[in-house]
């Protein structure tokens, strides 16, 4: 088997262990805020976590548009969070399966299940039993709109990323800066090889 064959493999495995424990922390986390609010506070964390979702597919993009020669110029002047802007490029395809693979299907997922809560909550204060005509075509307006707001928002994020994509990573480079100076987090341990032109660019 080829080495990169097998370190796609690791990597393959090592993402969806992440993954699987995000995913309970995403919806233990969202079930317990959930319960005991009201339907319009309920929708408005929803529309939250759509908006996470919606902000790290927007990271994972710029991640993959960005050109790391801005930050080496700005590494030189020793900005905080160049050199950091240079490895999330470098790792640019990892960074992004993280930000758009991980975090963005995990919210997209949970946004679905808090948004039928949601919707189960609205129709009980409402009098409706569960399983009504009223329930069902609530619930059909609701997940247009997290729908819509997903999709919409994902677009637009696309268009900024792709358009301002080396402030976006610096602004990211310097919060890893911050995490490794103030709480002593590393992000990047090792280097990878440099990007290729626009190869990597997410399509």
């Amino acid at each position: 088997m080829k080495e990169s064959i097998k370190k796609s493999l690791h990597w393959s495995f090592i993402i969806a262990v992440i993954t699987l424990v995000l995913a309970a922390l995403f919806a233990i986390v969202s079930t317990a805020i959930l319960s005991g609010v009201s339907w319009s506070m309920g929708m408005f964390i929803v529309i939250i976590i759509v908006l996470l979702g919606v902000l790290f597919d927007t990271i994972g993009v710029a991640a993959t548009a960005a050109n790391e020669k801005p930050f080496h110029a700005m590494a030189a002047e020793k900005l905080p969070g160049a050199k950091h802007a240079v490895q999330i490029t470098r790792n640019a395809d990892r960074f992004a399966n993280f930000c758009n693979d991980v975090i963005g299907d995990i919210a997209g997922i949970v946004s679905g299940t808090a948004s039928a809560y949601v919707v189960i909550r609205f129709s009980m204060q409402l009098g409706y039993e569960e399983g009504t005509t009223f329930q069902f075509l609530i619930s059909i307006l609701f997940t247009s709109i997290v729908a819509a707001l997903t999709v919409g928002g994902k677009s637009v994020g696309k268009t900024l990323a792709i358009q301002y994509s080396t402030q976006i990573i610096y602004h990211v480079g310097r919060l890893f800066y911050f995490l490794e100076v103030k709480l002593k987090l590393t992000i990047f341990n090792g280097k990878k090889r440099k990007k290729n032109g626009n190869n990597n660019k997410r399509k």
